[in-house]
């Protein structure tokens, strides 16, 4: 297998199609840059404008297109794109520096084969997204219990719903339009059962003010599950599923006003698909390669730090959208455009870019405020509670390495438990590990540092390492 080096220099490289990567690809390139974006799905788009693949059959984009929201955004994104050098289907596993140019070193699974590819760019965007965050209870390693991520994706990207009979579950604003997209494509949903109070948003007027087009957004939502006659029940949560080869029922339990079930509220619902989903955590392996300067963000998460103009603490890096904090698409195409701006060398920001994206920055600080994820979960696991899915460690595991080893950290958990060693390399259960660990997000992160930040063979892993600019250390 030979590498493949591209000659070219780019002045400006974006990893990642969504909507924070569009933005910043087209904005670069009509600021006169000399710009590519690279992305590992078979279309643009990301996850929140997810499409069929172009040879997929059976479904087309136009089929789909009643589960996106502001399609006049992303098709306004998409025209901009003729301009930009595309690299679709090649997945980003790590980027290293070399002098003044950053080498971002990819496996191009275009076409059905694997091939390792490298490319080179003066300055580099990282707009990498997020993934579904999950907290583990009894049963949530049944067949048929589901993040809401992954039934919206197979929605919108197959045009496939995951059951005929589902519960969706969790926090969050997102509980909604996967609830609806379900509705309107044939599933009958039993009920969302949201963990928050809708009360907590009162405390939060001034920056639901600001940002009025979020409560049509909503309403819209609302109407599609009144019409198909969906309760959403408050202050209820998912504690257990049940099932034998794969899920059947689910019981839900009431929450107090300090997070706690409320005894005797048990209550078991007949299911095929649960889908679950407690907020998203920040996609952070390529900006922690590079030593990016992190903090912890209002929901706990742990984020990038990037200044007024999205740059971070690297130099000729810039992040954009969820990598700095979840904040939905719209603000992520905001810090798009404005690093692709500055990336390209512009020193001027439309003000209207900055006022946009303070408003939605302070509405999803206080959607994180309003949807948190509920104390106390922890105290609900039994001692044979899978917590890590992918290396069946369950929760005694970490529990006994913390009584009998005195260890208390998330690089301990992988070296004694092989919690967070699995396939998904803890982007499934590093939350949760972390929670029961009592870290906090800047001292578990342990989890989220990772030299492969996609999968990738042993044999590409041989070539990359086999050129003369290699991409992990060697001793």
């Amino acid at each position: 297998m030979a590498t493949s080096k591209s000659e070219r220099v780019f002045d400006v490289l974006v990893v990642g199609a969504g909507p924070a990567g569009l933005a910043a690809a087209t904005s670069a390139a009509r600021a006169g840059a000399y710009t590519a974006i690279v992305d590992a799905g078979t279309a643009p788009g990301g996850q929140y404008w997810r499409h069929p693949a172009p040879s997929e059959r059976g479904v087309s984009a136009a089929e789909v297109a009643h589960l996106h929201h502001d399609l006049a955004t992303y098709h306004r994104l998409v025209a901009g794109l003729p301009a930009v050098t595309q690299f679709s289907q090649h997945h980003v596993w790590t980027v290293t520096r070399e002098g003044n140019t950053f080498v971002v070193h990819v496996v191009d699974r275009a076409g059905g084969a694997e091939r390792v590819a490298e490319f080179r760019s003066r300055r580099l965007i990282l707009a990498p997204g997020a993934y579904d965050r999950q907290i583990p209870f009894p049963g949530w390693d049944l067949p048929g219990v589901m993040t809401v991520g992954g039934v919206q994706a197979l929605l919108k990207g197959h045009g496939v719903i995951a059951g005929q009979r589902v519960l969706v579950a969790g926090t969050g604003p997102f509980l909604l339009p996967v609830a609806a997209g379900l509705a309107e494509s044939g599933a009958r949903v039993v009920g969302v059962h949201e963990a928050a109070s809708p009360l907590a948003w009162l405390s939060e007027l001034g920056a639901v003010i600001r940002n009025v087009s979020k409560l049509g957004e909503g309403a819209s939502y609302a109407r599609v599950l009144a019409r198909h006659r969906i309760p959403i029940i408050t202050r209820s949560v998912v504690v257990s599923a049940h099932g034998t080869d794969v899920v059947q029922r689910v019981t839900t339990m009431r929450l107090g006003h300090m997070g706690q079930v409320v005894p005797g509220s048990e209550r078991t619902v007949a299911v095929d698909v649960l889908a679950v989903g407690w907020g998203f955590t920040p996609q952070l392996e390529l900006p922690l390669a590079l030593g990016c300067a992190t903090r912890v963000d209002v929901d706990g998460s742990l984020v990038c730090e990037v200044d007024d103009e999205q740059r971070s603490s690297v130099e000729g890096v810039f992040v954009a959208g969820e990598a700095c904090g979840v904040g939905g698409a719209a603000l992520a195409a905001v810090e798009g455009e404005i690093a692709g701006t500055v990336a390209a060398g512009s020193s001027s920001i439309a003000p209207r870019l900055r006022r946009s994206r303070a408003a939605l920055r302070r509405f999803a600080q206080a959607m994180h405020r309003s949807h948190p994820v509920p104390p106390g979960w922890v105290d609900r696991l039994s001692d044979d509670t899978t917590v890590c899915r992918c290396e069946e460690v369950p929760f005694g595991a970490l529990r006994s390495m913390q009584q009998d080893l005195d260890a208390q950290d998330g690089r301990s958990a992988k070296m004694l438990t092989r919690a967070g060693m699995g396939y998904c390399q803890a982007r499934t259960c590093g939350y949760a590990v972390g929670c029961i660990l009592g870290q906090e997000a800047s001292r578990a992160s342990g989890l989220a540092e990772r030299p492969v930040s996609s999968p990738l063979t042993l044999g590409a892993l041989a070539t990359s390492l086999a050129t003369e600019n290699h991409p992990l250390p060697t001793e």
